[in-house]
């Protein structure tokens, strides 16, 4: 669970993830590569996407405010079967927790806010 923000990153328990922040059902982990919205490629969520089964959906943060990531990179996941809800980080953030809380099997990628 996303537990706080500080600064532009992400808290997660007691780590703090100050760049970026990519999470799983399993694990979270830092991103601290995130490209702009408009370079997003879905190999760049390999190591993100393997769960068995495959997620969902995936939860994408967008920075401080919604940007709709590029239709190639949608399409890519979607040829996938994983859908794309794109929001602002904090938003997304907060419905990562809803969320799991319901036991979704999601992913999210948050971008500094």
């Amino acid at each position: 669970m996303v537990t706080g923000f500080q600064g532009r990153g992400f808290r997660v328990r007691d780590d703090v993830f100050p760049d970026g922040l990519l999470l799983s059902p399993v694990r979270a982990m830092a991103w601290t590569d995130a490209p702009p919205i408009d370079a997003l490629d879905i190999a760049q969520f390999d190591d993100l996407l393997t769960l068995d089964p495959e997620p969902e959906f995936m939860l994408l943060g967008t920075g401080a405010g919604l940007r709709q990531p590029p239709r190639p990179f949608v399409r890519a996941l979607e040829a996938r079967g994983i859908g794309v809800e794109a929001m602002d980080s904090r938003a997304a953030a907060r419905a990562w927790g809803v969320l799991r809380a319901e036991e979704r099997w999601i992913v999210a990628a948050l971008m500094p806010l």
